[in-house]
């Protein structure tokens, strides 16, 4: 039988486990690598370099937004069906699947192959980022059972900060051994890639897809080991039942203002958010020309912030309540994404820069470290702020209809910048729409309780 202190730390572990599927897939490596053969493969059609890589990142935003939609559509009625047969964890085995066969499955992403490599990049990628987002909706949902209500934001700040230091060393492992630069074919540590792969075809690269994969199978055992449901009276699987719940939590969101706030908030600033997430490593390719290796140190950079700030995080959180922690993070991402967009090798704000100097790099590691200083705590406030709008019998539906949420905006950030970008044909201007993103979410906080439902 587990400990409470297992059970944390059990807990703790998924976030270890599955934080390489945005830290090496989505943002580091496997994102600006697809941009790499997309472009690639756009410039031999005979497009312009430049146009290259708008439909590059036009067509990796595409991808995003379909998978997006899948998740807003099912993920508040998986909820709802978990909450009313009292089974949690059979979605997590089951959407694990998904998030290992949809990882693994990057490694045939090949250099220099036609259009359909890029669908078999995207369909896959979306696979198991389909499985990463339900597995997160059900092991959040356990968040209430673990410790008193006053300690939920500290385990949910050390959570993140937990998870991003597997991350980081996941990020580390990447480019130390297995990430070859385009030009030389040698890692970081100027050594081939081990385990003989071979650097002409990328596989060292591509291997981030199979070492996603067996970095989760690995260590998810703490969770499944120590992690259990609560006891709740178990149900029968009642799809009519799981609708009905589910149509009347959304009715009830007139009445309960403040929920109704923070998931019309959290719509916004969560999808900015993923927005620069999963465009921030194809914007520094195709803005900045970094190599993967460059990118992989900006990762490295973020990661350490975003470790350091989800523990402090969590401390504020405690203290001063999670909107506090929310609306200043969503400040510094503004501030952040304003310089981006403003930002070429060549000019910030129209004020020029030697483009062969460090400067243009050093302002966006600098970037880079704010984004991860701010996002981190931003995404651990957020789901105790929903905690506080829940109940432990109806947290799966919660955390559902909060996906859902996410995902109603998450599916229009990357169109957006997949339409800007296609239009203005300038990868630079194509994340500008974060930035409103950002901006109505944070004014939408100030219909949020502070305290929640549970004041």
């Amino acid at each position: 039988m587990a400990t409470a202190r297992q059970r944390i730390w059990g807990w703790w572990f998924y976030d270890w486990a599955s934080q390489p599927y945005n830290t090496l897939l989505l943002t580091f490596i496997f994102g600006p690598y697809f941009a790499e053969v997309a472009r690639g493969y756009y410039m031999g059609t005979g497009m312009e370099e430049e146009a290259a890589k708008a439909a590059a990142q036009a067509y990796w935003g595409y991808g995003l937004t379909a998978a997006s939609v899948i998740i807003a559509v099912l993920a508040p009625i998986l909820g709802a069906i978990a909450d009313g047969t009292g089974r949690r964890m059979i979605w997590i085995w089951i959407f694990s699947i998904f998030y290992v066969v949809g990882a693994a499955a990057l490694w045939w992403v090949v250099p220099g192959g036609e259009a359909s490599t890029l669908t078999w990049a995207v369909v896959m990628f979306g696979i198991g980022f389909i499985g990463m987002e339900f597995t997160t909706i059900f092991t959040n949902a356990l968040m209430p059972s673990l410790t008193e209500h006053d300690n939920i934001g500290d385990v949910s700040g050390s959570g993140f900060a937990f998870g991003y230091l597997g991350g980081l060393l996941a990020l580390i492992m990447m480019l130390l051994l297995f990430a070859e630069s385009a030009t030389t074919g040698k890692t970081l540590l100027g050594i081939d890639p081990i385990f003989q792969l071979d650097p002409e075809s990328r596989e060292g690269t591509r291997f981030v897809g199979p070492l996603t994969a067996i970095w989760y199978v690995v260590f998810m055992i703490p969770f499944f080991v120590w992690v259990k449901e609560p006891k709740m009276p178990a149900g029968r699987l009642h799809i009519g039942k799981a609708l009905e719940s589910l149509r009347e939590l959304i009715a009830s969101l007139r009445f309960r203002k403040s929920l109704a706030a923070y998931l019309t908030s959290s719509l916004f600033y969560r999808d900015a958010l993923n927005a620069l997430y999963g465009f921030g490593g194809v914007y520094a390719s195709n803005v900045l020309d970094w190599s993967i290796t460059q990118i992989g140190v900006f990762g490295i950079l973020g990661g350490i912030t975003a470790m350091v700030a989800s523990y402090v995080g969590g401390k504020m959180d405690k203290a001063y309540g999670p909107r506090f922690v929310i609306a200043w993070s969503i400040v510094v991402l503004i501030l952040v994404c304003t310089v981006i967009v403003g930002m070429t090798r060549d000019s910030l704000f129209g004020i020029a820069m030697d483009p062969a100097s460090a400067t243009p790099d050093i302002i966006f590691y600098i970037c880079g470290g704010l984004i991860g200083a701010a996002g981190g705590p931003l995404q651990a406030a957020s789901r105790t702020m929903l905690v506080r709008h829940t109940t432990p019998e109806r947290a799966t539906e919660a955390f559902g209809l909060f996906a859902l949420s996410g995902k109603v905006a998450s599916f229009i950030s990357p169109f957006l910048i997949a339409v800007v970008s296609d239009f203005s044909g300038s990868a630079r201007i194509g994340i500008s729409p974060v930035i409103l993103l950002f901006l109505c979410g944070l004014i939408l906080l100030i219909w949020v309780n502070p305290k929640g439902e549970q004041a």
